[in-house]
This record gives C-alpha cells, sequence and structure tokens, in this order.
C-alpha cells in the first residue's frame, strides 16, 4: 500500500503567525495545489476545518511557522498490507531554528479525514479525558517518521518565540497529557526531559532566542512549581494576556528574569541545568555537534522512496 506525498491534500495551517504570509508564499512554489485554514480558534476546531476543507481521504498539516523541504513532495511511503490508515497520523520532525531541535513539534502530518471530522481533543475534548486536554499524540496513534521536512521558524518576534518555549516547556513537563509529581517528572520520558533542558539552556544565537528560553522556563516553572491550569497552554488568547507586552522589556531586565527562573527551577525540581543559559558561542556549538534522537519507527512501513 504506497501513499505518495503529491496526491494529497496539503493545507496551510495558519493562526496569528507573523512570518505566516511569507511561509505560505514559500509553501506555494513547491505545492501549488496547497490550500490554506486560517485563524480558527482552537486546535480541535482548526484541523476539522483543514478535514472539511480536504478533498482527498488523507491531507497534510503544515503549520503556520514552517517551511517545507522541497524533497517531501517526491516521497512515497509502502505500508504493510495490514497497517491500519483509517486511524493513524503520520508524523514527520520539523527542525526547530532556535535550538536546533528535530521532533514532532512543528513537524508536518499526514491525518485521515474521517478521523480528525470526529475526533475530541483540546478545547473539545471530554473533561476527563486527560489525554486530549493539550495535545493530539496522546490520544491518538501515530506513525512516526525519522525524516526531517521541514524548518520551524518560530522566533520572528519576541512574543513568537516565548510562546513557542512556553508552550514546549508546559508539554514536554508533562505525563501523557498530566502533571506528573516531582519524582515522576524527573523520572519521566528520557527523551522529552532531554528535549526540555535543551529548550531551558540553548538558543541565544538565534533572533529572539533569549526570549524562547525564557518562555520555557517559564512554562516549566508555573506547571511545576505553581497550582496554575496547565490546561490554559491551549488558549492562544489567554497566552496573548498572560505575555502582557513584554515587547519593550530591556534586555538586562529579561536576562535577570531568565536567571532569577533558572535559580528556581533547579531549587524546586533539582534538573541539571544551569542558571545562566548557554551563550551565543556556546549554543552554536552545541547545534552544531549535537545529534538528535531517532525516534521509534512503526514496523508497518516496508519501504520508503523517493521519485
Amino acid at each position: 500500500m504506497k501513499l505518495r506525498i503529491a496526491e494529497q491534500d496539503i493545507i496551510y495551517l495558519s493562526y496569528d503567525e507573523p512570518n505566516a504570509e511569507e511561509n505560505y508564499a514559500d509553501l506555494l512554489t513547491k505545492a501549488p495545489w496547497a490550500k490554506r485554514v486560517h485563524g480558527v480558534k482552537g486546535s480541535d476546531a482548526a484541523h476539522k476545518a483543514c478535514a472539511e476543507l480536504s478533498e482527498t481521504d488523507r491531507f497534510i498539516t503544515v503549520d503556520g511557522d514552517n517551511k517545507i523541504r522541497s524533497d517531501f513532495i517526491n516521497q512515497v511511503l509502502d505500508f504493510d498490507e495490514h497497517a491500519d490508515l483509517e486511524n493513524t497520523v503520520i508524523s514527520w520532525c520539523g527542525q526547530n531554528k532556535v535550538n536546533g531541535l528535530m521532533y514532532g513539534n512543528g513537524g508536518l502530518k499526514c491525518w485521515p479525514k474521517e478521523y480528525v471530522l470526529n475526533m475530541r481533543t483540546h478545547e473539545n475534548a471530554e473533561p476527563d479525558n486527560v489525554y486530549a486536554q493539550v495535545d493530539f499524540c496522546w490520544d491518538m496513534q501515530y506513525i512516526q517518521q525519522n525524516s526531517c521536512f521541514s524548518d520551524v521558524y518560530n522566533n520572528a518576534t519576541p512574543q513568537q518565540a516565548w510562546r513557542a518555549g512556553f508552550r514546549e516547556g508546559v508539554k514536554l513537563a508533562l505525563d501523557r497529557g498530566a502533571k506528573p509529581t516531582k519524582e515522576d517528572f524527573l523520572n519521566g520520558h528520557e527523551k522529552n526531559l532531554n528535549m526540555l533542558y535543551i529548550w531551558l539552556m540553548v538558543g541565544a544565537d538565534a533572533e529572539n532566542g533569549d526570549w524562547a528560553i525564557y518562555g520555557a522556563r517559564e512554562g516549566l516553572q508555573m506547571t511545576m512549581c505553581t497550582d496554575w491550569d496547565y490546561v490554559q497552554v491551549r488558549d492562544f488568547e489567554y497566552l496573548d494576556q498572560l505575555w502582557g507586552g513584554r515587547d519593550d522589556l530591556p534586555g538586562d531586565i529579561l536576562h535577570s528574569e531568565i536567571f532569577n527562573l533558572g535559580s528556581e527551577l533547579i531549587s524546586s525540581l533539582d534538573i541539571p541545568i544551569a542558571v545562566q543559559p548557554f551563550n551565543s558561542e556556546q549554543s552554536e556549538f552545541f547545534r552544531t555537534v549535537n545529534q538528535n534522537f531517532g525516534r521509534a519507527i512503526s514496523n508497518n512501513i516496508l519501504d520508503k522512496e523517493s521519485k
């Protein structure tokens, strides 16, 4: 069973990203048939809008902060005949331009249309379904790919970078969507913890990278060191209010806030970071030598080819 990317609807899903128009124009040079959903509030509702727009049984979403790599369009996946694709999302890695991490966050995804139309996640999740409150991945079946076919530019402005860091600071701390105890947090998923530590330390050499570090530290601190309702991380209007116009925060105050958050996180959680994040040279060196973790690949895929 072959899945050809060029035969699927590709839908650009944007909300308020400051670089959305630039990224969409770039997508149209690579996939002229791409469609767009813009400004729909709520992740569940936005993905349903994509499904309603799709004319193919499966569709691919490109997030508003993404630029796809040209070779993605030519990919062909060959699945085992017994693979259940009707209820399964196919996920590729995206590479974050702030800290170099390469994982599912921001990556391209191929969704089954009917499943999306009937799912209930995020703002439409059942109140007692903790797995579906802030993310898709804990309440759906995924076929994960190690291949990276997009670059994530989530740092065009201080607020965009802060929000990206904040959301990952929250979500990478959770255990299948639920807030863990301190002990469970420290003994949690090793890859997620390592990625979280990188968000907390790396990016000073990137545009607005300090804001991403600040956001990640603040998100983790609010999740694990306070009684804050972490489910609010899914609400972008709430995050706008939390941001509160920090664009004009002087650099020395920003760095002091980052330092203070680092000190509190070390004291409260015993995590192996430094109060001071890597400087520009250290961050650049880290990205140069860091080898991103591979992801478990489904044995339903027999072969990958590019034509």
